[in-house]
């Protein structure tokens, strides 16, 4: 979708236009073909309403397509609403309550999907996510939903109605629903257009990051870190309050893994991440142990035992204890060695940015929202749904389960009205 000129934007909200009886009108217009759009397509036409759905990619679900590896990660077993980031961490719950993981998965077996679980429980497609894309896809086609990819938004207006200004045509409609995503991964697509929308319009706007995303480094800690890629272990990674247990995985870059990906979603440039090497392991009682059973061997050869052996030497770069004997090791040593591999703190430069993150942190302030309905407390019959909105999920299916939550808030919300 091409964003909209600044004069576009100032008109939005202009003086009522004068609607020509050969525009094509609608109960509802959908701004995005992604699953929070196809999911409120479908819900809203289940229940009568005429709805057009408007993107500007070749096809839709694009998205989802390649989610999970092609087998689409399409929700989590355990969702709640801790499992989202938001300026509110209440705002979700409605939603969530309405239409939660448990209602998804039972559509997907009605449908006759096969699935499998993975750790932590997340959910994945055993053949394809495209068969997620068409069991999305299905009820559009059943109700009668138009969808029009390869299609430019001009603008949207609203006077007693909305009107859409795009490459296919004029459209006017009683509602306009905004799924139009976050700014990750712009290759496939991505834009502020939906923020924009939101700002003609005077709603807030939660300043826009990139989410789930890796960690860079710069200078001598880049080198350094870049020898070790490829390399990945099990940590735990804290930051700003937060603590996340999974792998980490060293990069070219610097550092990647779902523990990363996780904690990325709550770093501020400036932040250190405390990263606990062994969170499964007392590193005082393995080296005590050690030192009863193998007193003459290096810390070194040691602690290889634990740890991917070329990491011991960037660890213990400033330290002469590598080449020390068990037995040589004093207890304030010992206590040394304890905090770097418990509490190794690394200061990131920044991230990968939205090239490579997988979500946006950060949109359309839930204040000026509805959380039972998505729909704005200012514009009457304007929606705001999924990644667009200031509410983030974690890694592991999460930010799907809210984009069928609130794709189906809104769905219904439309559906109701007379």
């Amino acid at each position: 979708m091409t964003a909209v000129s600044e004069k576009q934007m100032k008109d939005a909200g202009s003086p009522p236009y004068v609607h020509n009886p050969g525009m094509q009108h609608y109960d509802t217009i959908i701004i995005g073909a992604g699953a929070a759009g196809l999911m409120c397509a479908g819900t809203a036409a289940g229940f009568g309403k005429s709805v057009l759905v408007l993107d500007h990619a070749d096809k839709p679900g694009k998205k989802i397509l390649i989610s999970g590896g092609g087998r689409c990660n399409f929700t989590n077993r355990f969702t709640t609403a801790a499992n989202f980031i938001s300026a509110n961490p209440h705002f979700c719950k409605s939603a969530l309550a309405r239409f939660g993981a448990d209602d998804f998965i039972a559509w997907v077996k009605q449908s006759g999907i096969s699935y499998h679980e993975r750790k932590h429980g997340q959910l994945f497609c055993d053949d394809s996510a495209r068969d997620i894309l068409d069991m999305l896809l299905q009820p559009c086609r059943d109700f009668g939903v138009q969808i029009h990819t390869h299609t430019d938004i001009q603008s949207v207006e609203k006077a007693n109605r909305f009107l859409l200004r795009t490459s296919k045509g004029n459209f006017s409609a009683e509602s306009v629903v905004i799924a139009t995503g976050g700014l990750s991964i712009p290759k496939m697509g991505a834009t502020a257009f939906g923020l924009k929308i939101a700002e003609s319009f005077g709603l807030n706007i939660i300043r826009p990051v990139a989410g789930l995303v890796p960690f860079t480094f710069t200078g001598h800690e880049k080198g350094e870190l870049k020898t070790l890629a490829g390399i990945s272990l099990d940590v735990s990674v804290s930051c700003r309050g937060q603590s996340f247990s999974e792998a980490m995985l060293f990069t070219h870059r610097g550092l990647s893994g779902p523990a990363m990906l996780q904690i990325s979603s709550y770093w501020q440039p400036g932040d250190e991440l405390d990263i606990n090497l062994l969170p499964d392991v007392d590193i005082t009682d393995f080296l005590a142990l050690k030192c009863r059973q193998r007193p003459q061997a290096q810390l070194g050869t040691v602690l290889s035992e634990l740890i991917p052996r070329r990491l011991v030497p960037l660890l213990m770069k400033n330290h002469t204890m590598t080449d020390k004997k068990l037995r040589q090791l004093g207890e304030k040593e010992q206590q040394q060695i304890a905090l770097l591999l418990h509490h190794w703190r690394l200061k990131p430069n920044g991230t990968e940015g939205y090239r490579t993150a997988e979500v946006t942190v950060g949109g359309v302030d839930t204040d000026e929202l509805s959380s039972r309905t998505m729909m704005s407390k200012q514009v009457n019959g304007l929606y705001f749904i999924g990644e667009v909105v200031d509410v983030t999920g974690h890694l592991g299916g999460f930010n799907f389960q809210w984009a069928w939550s609130s794709g189906y808030a809104a769905g219904m919300a439309i559906a109701e009205v007379s």
